[in-house]
């Protein structure tokens, strides 16, 4: 995916040669071929579905969750939560690491929300639909000057007790690989006085090694990444729910509190010395 041209947007080093690293033989043909025909038929008989989630349901909360590990069930991966409790606290930003479009049915699974998605998802067939009745807040990333704008969606939002999730790196990674926190969503969080819930997010395979069967990277299209993910033995995707973190008044230090969480770190006490990016002001 070329950013030539924005020197500033967020651009993964993955490549092709990320896709095959630490793979694993899915197995003989036979056994391949059924699982493939197993799991293409449930994934096609489940999406038809998928705007039930949209409907203000009893409950809704608990049934996106559920549907959500169908899906991912369907696709052939597993779950595994791990860490704190997750706290019925309205109004939260959620921000994990990003790998793949597979992210939002395992966030989905833990903390569901409205997602902010590059705004193209709402024009592609079907899923555009599906975008829109869910309320997902697009963002352009080649044009700076609506970015305070989906700064005041979020933080509408999150005013009015909602869910909010983000992925601050911008771009997705191969799972192996992770680029830099922006600290632009965050400021919304700050804006609306709200906590942001990190999610530590990771594929594995059976063994326990790192994954990148789920990574939606370079030239991949969706078609190419499901196929993927359907011929694969089991993937498990780990989600490790981290402590809340309070806004705070500096996006940058918040970003960077939010970041040490996700990646697993242990960070000094004090503001952090974070790169600041040219551009728009909220980029940096």
């Amino acid at each position: 995916m070329s950013r030539a041209g924005n020197a500033w947007l967020p651009a993964a080093t993955c490549g092709a040669d990320c896709l095959g690293a630490g793979a694993l033989s899915p197995g003989g043909r036979l056994a391949v071929g059924a699982r493939i025909a197993l799991r293409a038929s449930l994934t096609v008989l489940l999406l038809p579905t998928l705007p039930l989630l949209a409907v203000p349901l009893p409950g809704r909360t608990r049934v996106q969750r559920s549907y959500c590990r169908v899906v991912l069930r369907c696709l052939g991966l597993r779950i595994a939560v791990s860490g704190g409790p997750v706290r019925n606290v309205p109004g939260v930003l959620v921000v994990s690491g990003h790998v793949s479009w597979v992210d939002i049915f395992a966030i989905g699974a833990v903390m569901p929300g409205a997602f902010v998605a590059k705004a193209e998802m709402v024009g592609w067939r079907g899923l555009g639909t599906l975008a829109r009745m869910l309320k997902v807040i697009p963002i352009e990333r080649d044009n700076l000057r609506r970015l305070p704008e989906v700064v005041a969606a979020v933080a509408d939002r999150l005013r009015a007790g909602r869910t909010v999730v983000a992925f601050p790196e911008g771009t997705t990674w191969c799972g192996l690989g992770y680029g830099p926190f922006r600290p632009a969503m965050f400021q919304a969080a700050i804006d609306a006085g709200r906590p942001v819930q990190p999610l530590r997010l990771s594929y594995h395979h059976r063994d326990g090694s790192r994954s990148t069967t789920a990574a939606y990277i370079g030239d991949d299209s969706l078609l190419t990444s499901i196929r993927r993910l359907v011929t694969a033995r089991r993937t498990v995707v780990h989600v490790h729910v981290d402590s809340l973190q309070l806004p705070g008044a500096d996006r940058r230090e918040l970003a960077a509190r939010c970041e040490a969480a996700v990646r697993g770190v242990t960070r000094a006490a004090g503001p952090a010395g974070t790169r600041r990016d040219e551009g728009h002001a909220l980029v940096a």
